[in-house]
């Protein structure tokens, strides 16, 4: 690195963290003071008091704010780098020594690259590690509360999951309702329960949900395990030590998370647990899941030529006011967010035919314009 690398990096990062700081600032004032209430409510049940339950609740979402800002924070820190060498007339001085506006550029967009490639370590390790704590609001934030139970299919033995509600902080469906396949005909049409517990596989024990207070079928203690092929699904106790006489056993790959936080859940799985659950039919392949899949290829990608888009646009309008700069920033910006979304939305309802032609659609609409931008730039 050179005095010059150095000295604009010095400004990118602390424009970086200048930003993120604010930005998450604000949005943590914002929303501590609607739910004021519900903090310290809960701060009487946390060992450090309201300051614990604070740092507990954001921590989750300031890996979730920064994945959704990360583009926009590194075009920003980008072109703020520019704008004050411009400011400074330390621009000029460059210019007029020979430093080429190529030069002035690389450091920060290898700066932006860093950033991007930091975003996507953070959808990979961070989100996944606290998903199920961004799963719960301020609301219900230790799970006590009776949420709705979304319906889901299990893809693998195609029984369907529902219930009158769930309650997070014991994984349990209140009233549970199972309807079988007819492959399944011998245990009824349906399984009713009084509660049902997710339970995850340990040993020899599959992963599925246990059932207590069975209602129907009224004699499960006389029914035998059911299977679909070579995979036993309904686990009953009159072959399983474990159970107890009201009690029955679901195999199922649809997780707690599935039922309470519907479709939302997908963002915050790695990159390896979506293609691992397509693999092994654990997740649904519908094209939201596609679409998610696709998007962490692309999202490091698009960030970048956000800045390579962002970077000629501060350089070739020196004479431009900083808030001039800042509109037009804005609005390339909104234009990309707009873009993903209606991409997205199009994709997930099978509007483009392809859910892979929606994930790449925006790159391929906003990458040669970034590439054409930052070649001229270069040359």
């Amino acid at each position: 690195m050179t005095i010059l690398d150095r000295y604009l990096i010095r400004i990118y990062v602390k424009v970086l963290l200048v930003s993120f700081l604010s930005l998450a600032g604000l949005y943590i004032v914002i929303d501590f003071s609607c739910n004021f209430d519900e903090f310290l409510t809960y701060s009487r049940r946390y060992a450090g008091g309201l300051a614990m339950v604070v740092a507990d609740y954001y921590g989750p979402r300031l890996l979730w704010f920064f994945d959704r800002t990360a583009g926009l924070l590194a075009m920003g820190a980008a072109a703020f780098a520019l704008t004050w060498l411009q400011r400074t007339n330390e621009l000029t001085a460059l210019f007029a020594a020979g430093v080429s506006s190529a030069r002035v550029a690389r450091p920060l967009v290898a700066a932006s690259v860093a950033v991007a490639l930091l975003a996507s370590a953070n959808r990979e390790v961070g989100l996944p590690q606290v998903r199920g704590r961004l799963a719960r609001n301020a609301q219900d934030w230790l799970g006590e509360a009776a949420r709705k139970c979304t319906p889901k299919y299990d893809i693998r033995s195609d029984i369907l999951i529902a219930g009158k509600a769930t309650i997070a902080k014991e994984r349990q469906i209140l009233e549970p309702l199972f309807r079988l396949p007819p492959e399944l005909s011998a245990w009824g049409r349906q399984i009713a329960a009084d509660t049902a517990t997710y339970e995850p596989a340990t040993g020899d024990r599959p992963a599925g949900y246990r059932l207590r207070g069975v209602r129907q079928p009224a004699d499960v203690a006389r029914l035998p395990s059911a299977a679909l092929g070579n995979d036993r699904v309904l686990l009953s106790p009159r072959d399983t030590p474990w159970l107890a006489a009201d009690e029955c056993f679901v195999v199922s790959v649809v997780t707690f998370e599935q039922l309470t936080v519907g479709g939302a859940w997908r963002r915050y799985l790695s990159t390896y647990e979506l293609i691992t659950g397509l693999r092994r039919q654990t997740l649904e392949p519908g094209a939201d899941v596609r679409i998610t899949l696709h998007s962490r290829l692309i999202q490091p990608l698009l960030d970048v030529a956000l800045v390579l888009l962002g970077v000629p646009l501060v350089l070739g309008r020196a004479g431009r006011s900083f808030l001039a700069l800042a509109v037009l920033g804005g609005g390339l910006v909104a234009a990309v967010l707009i873009t993903v979304m209606v991409c997205h939305g199009l994709g997930a309802n099978y509007g483009l035919r392809s859910a892979v032609r929606a994930a790449w659609l925006p790159l391929l609409l906003f990458g040669p314009p970034a590439y054409v931008a930052a070649r001229g730039m270069w040359d």
